[in-house]
């Protein structure tokens, strides 16, 4: 398939494009960029410095990809953004590359980040995750796969969002989100289990529910009784865990650990 670009985009020759990559309308794409096979670029969107994307990425109009981050310690080097593939940009979604020498901003494949949403340097996504409008993500944001995180909100920088986390629009996140729980609220609190994303994950059907049954039993145990977090974690790591309970304990024992932020509280 053959590439297309529109007469008034402005592409650097040194710019590599994949087959079937289509440019549009004053688009503007800088010399170190490399769109894989089948991207999609809108009007007046800017891609620059160091990105690489995947194949089947659609980069919707006003868009700016890999544009220095805006850090104060950032001396010029030459840092990437790196995108997987089958990603989707909305308009005017800006992406900051990173900071320091050797260092990306990495997305996988398959997540959709809505109009005007941020993502600031370092940040590290998944795949699958859905970002909704006017989401403004700090530095060095860690997001898991399938994580869904709602309108009009920020992310402290550092903080690390689990698994199939879902984040009510407008909340304040300053805390690391547990995977599988449902958060909201300004300050963010954890409201329980994300049984709808669960569900619809599948995860409710695996090993007869007994994925599902045992993060219940672990939520409360360590958000509905009198026990610190740390000797909750100890006493639901006496039984066997299953992958999803495993992955959930895991995530809570990082995010007490030395230099994390510690994990957002449950609502009372």
């Amino acid at each position: 398939m053959a590439t297309s670009v529109h007469p008034t985009a402005v592409v650097d020759p040194r710019a590599r494009l994949g087959s079937g990559v289509e440019i549009g309308p004053f688009a503007v794409i800088g010399p170190d960029v490399e769109l894989g096979d089948g991207c999609r670029i809108g009007p007046h969107a800017v891609i620059d410095g160091r990105v690489r994307m995947g194949r089947g990425n659609r980069v919707f109009p006003g868009a700016c990809i890999g544009l220095e981050p805006q850090d104060l310690k950032y001396d010029g080097a030459p840092t990437e953004v790196v995108l997987g593939d089958e990603n989707t940009i909305r308009e005017c979604v800006t992406i900051n590359r990173a900071t320091h020498e050797g260092e990306q901003t990495r997305l996988g494949n398959g997540n959709l980040l809505m109009a005007y949403s941020h993502l600031g340097h370092n940040c590290q996504l998944g795949d699958r995750i859905v970002i909704a409008n006017g989401v403004a993500v700090a530095g060095h944001v860690v997001i898991g796969d399938r994580a869904v995180i709602g309108g009009v909100l920020g992310i402290h920088q550092f903080v690390h969002v689990g698994t199939l986390a879902m984040v009510g629009g407008m909340s304040r996140i300053d805390r690391d989100v547990p995977p599988f729980m449902t958060i909201e609220g300004h300050p963010g609190r954890v409201r329980g289990l994300n049984k709808i994303g669960l569900r619809r994950s599948g995860m409710s059907e695996l090993d007869g529910g007994a994925q599902l049954r045992q993060l219940q039993e672990i939520w409360n145990l360590i958000y509905r009784s009198d026990r610190v977090l740390a000797a909750a974690l100890a006493e639901a790591r006496r039984e066997p865990l299953l992958p999803a309970a495993e992955e959930l304990c895991r995530f809570l024992e990082a995010s007490i650990g030395p230099g994390r932020r510690g994990p957002l509280p449950a609502a009372r």
